[in-house]
């Protein structure tokens, strides 16, 4: 028997909607597939989604809110693209750009957050003075991002910059002891060494951080070396709180003659980069006592201690125009895992060595000379370390 007309129609209609259901689904529903590599970058992607991971084109999107950029993750996470997130407060220089490299080389994708934390800089400190540079920081992210493409490496395809309204939604934030807000600390990691001279400073760098790893949810996280007491923070935080992200540590980007590169270096100006570098020859001289077989505490940093001295002493002997004065705060020998001194290095850990100084403003800054970003009258701390790698 015929169907009747109506009926057949309805049929039709039927399954021409689960045809297109299907192929919606389809083309919304990532293929799960065995993990593959492509020049060391991870990726479970389709066809399509590595295409768009390696075009040549600019991917970089700019976000400044919560909800798009985690629109965006989820869209990769279907996707089967790993974020590698470099946390950064701008003013970047190659050091930042190093961090990005490795994290293109090893995901897919790479997101750089932009934003000068007030809750990390002390009610005396110089987050006014901070330098913001972002024109130029964006500049350099698009040519490295071009530079990648190149050569087939994960791209930069979110920068998140967020203002500081959106960071602390409910309110303001506070540098203040103890301070009114939410906050996450790490006793006594946090207020040993830099902790000790900047009391707020941890506690704003791990609240930070656990709203940026948040929101962004990250495969892995890039920091420098530069920061030590830092990086042991990062990973204690992470592992805590059981933070679903790796923690990757990357050596410490220098100038030629040692100086560890810095946001801050724009405000010293050639006299006080000259002398600035005391910090790092000092650590030098306890680096090879520790190298030399010495084991005791005294013995690696005397030399160190030493130099500083000498050199301050050479400073404060110089005319006011020609001089570059600076305090030491601290020479460490720590252990590496809770910064906090050991009397003897054990040989089956090592050792953090690292220092800070703060290099005075100018006294009688002269016409013509380089005297750096605010005209020489910023005072400027600098912070180096060295791991001393175990021998057993």
């Amino acid at each position: 028997m015929a169907a009747h007309p109506s009926l057949l129609m309805a049929h039709l209609r039927t399954a021409a909607v689960s045809t297109a259901r299907a192929r919606l689904l389809r083309s919304f529903t990532p293929v799960v597939r065995a993990p593959i590599s492509y020049n060391g970058i991870r990726c479970l992607s389709t066809t399509a989604s590595r295409r768009s991971a390696f075009a040549v084109n600019d991917l970089t999107q700019v976000f400044h809110d919560v909800a798009p950029l985690r629109k965006f993750r989820r869209d990769l996470l279907l996707n089967q693209r790993t974020v590698g997130l470099v946390p950064t407060m701008g003013a970047l220089h190659s050091g930042h750009l190093s961090l990005v490299r490795r994290a293109a080389e090893e995901n897919t994708d790479v997101w750089v957050t932009i934003y000068v934390n007030p809750t990390q800089f002390g009610l005396n400190e110089d987050l006014a003075s901070y330098p913001k540079t972002w024109e130029t920081d964006m500049e350099m992210l698009r040519d490295l991002d071009r530079q990648l493409a190149r050569e087939g490496k994960g791209r930069i395809s979110a920068v998140f910059a967020p203002s500081t309204n959106t960071m602390y939604p409910t309110s303001p934030p506070d540098s203040s002891i103890p301070g009114v807000g939410s906050f996450i600390e790490m006793r006594p990691l946090g207020q040993l060494l830099e902790g000790a001279s900047r009391p707020v400073f941890f506690r704003g760098v791990a609240t930070v951080c656990m709203k940026l790893f948040n929101i962004c949810t990250p495969d892995s996280v890039y920091f420098g070396q530069k920061d030590a007491q830092q990086t042991v923070v990062i990973k204690k935080l992470v592992k805590d709180f059981h933070l679903d992200t790796k923690v990757v540590i990357c050596e410490t980007s220098r100038e030629p003659d040692g100086l560890a590169l810095s946001s801050r270096n724009v405000y010293l100006g050639e006299r006080r980069r000259k002398v600035g570098i005391v910090l790092n020859q000092a650590l030098r001289k306890a680096e090879a006592q520790y190298n030399s077989g010495k084991r005791l505490r005294g013995d690696i940093l005397w030399p160190a201690v030493d130099h500083g001295d000498r050199v301050q002493h050479e400073q404060d002997n110089l005319q006011p125009s020609k001089r570059a004065l600076f305090q030491v705060d601290y020479i460490s020998l720590a252990d590496p895992d809770t910064m906090e001194e050991v009397e003897k290095v054990d040989e089956t850990k090592g050792a953090i060595l690292s220092g800070a100084v703060k290099m005075m403003p100018l006294e009688e800054p002269q016409e013509g000379e380089d005297l750096g970003l605010g005209g020489g009258q910023v005072a400027v701390r600098l912070i180096d370390n060295i791991v001393l790698k175990p021998t057993q």
